[in-house]
């Protein structure tokens, strides 16, 4: 089935400065949807339909339930009460939806930590600036941030298709250096209530295989420690039970977390999640010469002190460069994942380039289930549990982009 945008829909490109909760940010839209990133922090904080009803037009990226903050602020006892120590809140404060992790995913080393650095490294925390004035007939814009400590210069450029649910970006991250540098290169996306439920929502992901974290999860994990698996099932103990992590939030107050590598059998990776109540689905289309592993993250009421407070709910599915964020560890030894290499080297003054898509898409009444995606040509094609092409989500040259 091909999806058909509404005739009475405004193809109207914008690109404009907003406030976003306090915060500023740009705002594409397109007639169709609309996709927001702060610019402190780069954090794509939402995407949705336009002129939807209150179910289609959900914000199907995480918000955090706490007040979140520009960086730049100085850090203060009364922050660090309110969000946690600065080697974690930082990063805490101005977290929503959809973040980098770039340089190192996780804690840093020591010396990053000494530099004054937290959890998941300086793009996150640092100020972006937007180059270029907004346009307001184009939905379409680019982003930098400075590393300074890191020694490392990023760029993203969107673009919005002309009347489509599709977001084309584009990164390069370039190395200051005289000397090359292995780093790690992850997108933390992040996915919450409404859009993802446990009643309701099912991932899908070009997994293979994986292993839980070493380390647990707060002492409540729901899954067994450093336990390699075949996606999407994970092992209980020495029965027969086990848990299927292609579902949300199966039991509360146990959370998780796990590496997956992604199958290397595909030239393009996918991600994808539906909400079968509001008939909404979400995905991302991404190379695996850029992305090739996958971290899983749950937290399902599990985190009892400040902010998360024991209420909160959010996924991770987040595509990068390492399985895990155990940057300041060794972690993830298993010899059956040593073919798929982990971190990227950047050349001495040189520069590295990832793509990836986002789109929306409804999902037909007749659509009872999911499995893989696919770009072809001028399309990104849904497959069922059966096989069959149930979706085609208009997507102009996504093929070619991701070439």
């Amino acid at each position: 089935m091909k999806q058909m945008i509404p005739e009475n829909s405004s193809l109207r490109q914008s690109c404009e400065s907003i406030q976003w909760k306090g915060r500023d940010a740009i705002r594409l839209a397109n007639g169709i949807v609309e996709l927001i990133s702060l610019t402190g922090g780069g954090h794509l904080a939402a995407f949705r339909f336009l002129d939807g009803d209150d179910r289609s037009s959900q914000n199907v990226l995480w918000e955090a339930p706490w007040t979140t903050l520009d960086p730049g602020q100085d850090w203060s006892p009364e922050m660090s009460q309110l969000y946690g120590a600065p080697e974690t809140g930082k990063f805490i404060a101005g977290y929503t939806g959809h973040a980098l992790c770039l340089d190192y995913f996780g804690e840093p080393s020591a010396e990053k930590a000494a530099a004054g650095l937290g959890i998941h490294g300086e793009a996150a925390i640092s100020q972006w600036k937007v180059v270029g004035s907004a346009e307001p007939g184009n939905a379409h814009c680019r982003l930098t941030v400075s590393l300074p400590i890191s020694r490392l210069t990023f760029e993203r450029e969107i673009r919005l298709a002309n009347g489509q649910g599709v977001a084309y970006i584009q990164e390069t991250v370039s190395n200051q250096r005289d000397h090359e540098h292995k780093f790690d290169w992850v997108q933390h996306v992040t996915f919450g209530n409404p859009f993802v439920s446990e009643v309701a929502s099912t991932f899908a992901v070009s997994a293979q295989s994986g292993m839980t974290s070493p380390f647990g999860y707060e002492g409540d994990s729901l899954l067994p420690d450093n336990c390699f698996f075949s996606w999407p099932h994970v092992k209980q103990g020495d029965g027969n039970k086990s848990v299927d992590l292609r579902l949300p939030f199966t039991t509360k107050k146990k959370s998780y977390l796990a590496g997956l590598r992604l199958d290397p059998k595909h030239a393009i990776e996918h991600l994808l999640a539906v909400n079968w109540k509001f008939r909404l689905g979400v995905g991302y289309c991404f190379r695996r010469q850029d992305f090739p592993w996958m971290a899983i993250w749950e937290e399902n009421c599990t985190r009892r002190y400040a902010p998360w407070n024991g209420n909160t709910q959010a996924r991770g599915m987040e595509f990068g460069t390492t399985p895990l964020p155990l940057a300041a560890t060794e972690g993830f030894s298993d010899k059956r994942f040593s073919d798929t290499p982990r971190g990227c080297t950047i050349d001495a003054r040189g520069k590295k380039t990832a793509r990836y898509i986002m789109f929306l898409s409804a999902v037909p009444e007749e659509m009872q289930s999911i499995d893989h995606v696919v770009p072809v040509g001028n399309a990104i094609h849904i497959y069922d549990a059966g096989g069959t092409a149930s979706l085609q989500v208009p997507a102009d040259g996504c093929e070619e982009f991701l070439a």
